[in-house]
């Protein structure tokens, strides 16, 4: 099966000068979630634009869904990679939330009906309909980067890329974002998620790319990220709490841990086996 993202040997340079990223080779597979972390600066923005074209490679290629970013519009790459800011405001601009979620069905031409078919579809799927005659400068930083969320769904693409959904946000609200963001996944869409929040990497993530000067540092599953403590902290960035108590117990905890639940569960087990392990015969 063809990956729904192929990147090679890819190489950008900034007008000033910037050597941003550094030979980034990767493959996505359709239906993955992957989380995308590393410092500020490291390279995990610019590296997400390439993929639906709002950034192009000095050298190397760039394959979506078969076909080289390089010979399509932006406008064309919409269609298949949909793109949300870390700020919502960055792409929110029209007066109510109906004509904000309307506005890329309309510029692909489509029918009155088709358009309203995308509509409802996209802000049912966010939780939204209620809301769409509302004005998106009345609501909350939430419901806003939902509405941009929905703005992309109406284009049917099929990877969604998430910048730091979670900023701005209180623990709830940030897990509801991500709560969205996985029944989407759920449902068929490749996610990519930039984001700081190693908790709700640890919660949501199937698989991790670590970015490092515009390299890719790490690249596995969740367990396996986490697992190298050590190296993930040349990013200064750290595994979360729960998971760097198990690591400084290993003789109890030998496995990664990525959550209280399977802390207890693995102290269970352990419990149990010692439990027999001492029975007399």
């Amino acid at each position: 099966m063809v990956p729904i993202i192929e990147v090679k040997d890819l190489h950008h340079r900034y007008p000033n000068g910037c050597h941003a990223l550094r030979g980034v080779s990767v493959t996505i597979d359709r239906g993955e979630f992957v989380a995308i972390i590393g410092q500020n600066g490291s390279g995990k923005t610019t590296f997400v634009k390439h993929l639906n074209g709002l950034l192009r490679a000095t050298t190397g290629t760039v394959d979506v869904n078969g076909q080289d970013v390089s010979k399509h519009k932006v406008s064309e790459i919409a269609r298949v990679v949909g793109y949300c800011f870390q700020n919502p405001d960055h792409q929110i601009f029209c007066d109510t939330v109906y004509k904000e979620v309307a506005y890329g069905p309309r510029n692909l031409h489509l029918s009155q009906a088709e358009i309203e078919e995308r509509v409802i579809e996209a802000l049912g799927a966010v939780g939204m309909l209620h809301l769409q005659a509302r004005m998106p400068r009345d609501l909350s930083k939430g419901q806003r980067q939902r509405l941009a969320v929905a703005s992309v769904l109406s284009m049917r693409p099929e990877v969604l890329i998430v910048d730091e959904p979670t900023t701005g946000q209180d623990y709830r609200d940030g897990v509801d974002m991500l709560n969205l963001v996985q029944r989407l996944n759920q449902a068929g869409h490749t996610v990519l998620f930039i984001t700081h929040d190693m908790p709700m990497v640890a919660r949501f993530a199937h698989r991790v790319i670590v970015f490092r000067d515009g390299q890719i540092l790490l690249d596995g599953t969740t367990q396996e990220v986490f697992g190298q403590a050590d190296v993930l902290r040349t990013t200064f960035l750290a595994p979360p709490q729960i998971t760097s108590l198990a690591q400084a117990l290993p003789e109890f905890f030998p496995d990664t841990v990525l959550s209280v639940a399977e802390m207890v569960d693995q102290t269970l087990a352990m419990l149990q086996k010692r439990g027999k392990e001492v029975r007399p015969s």
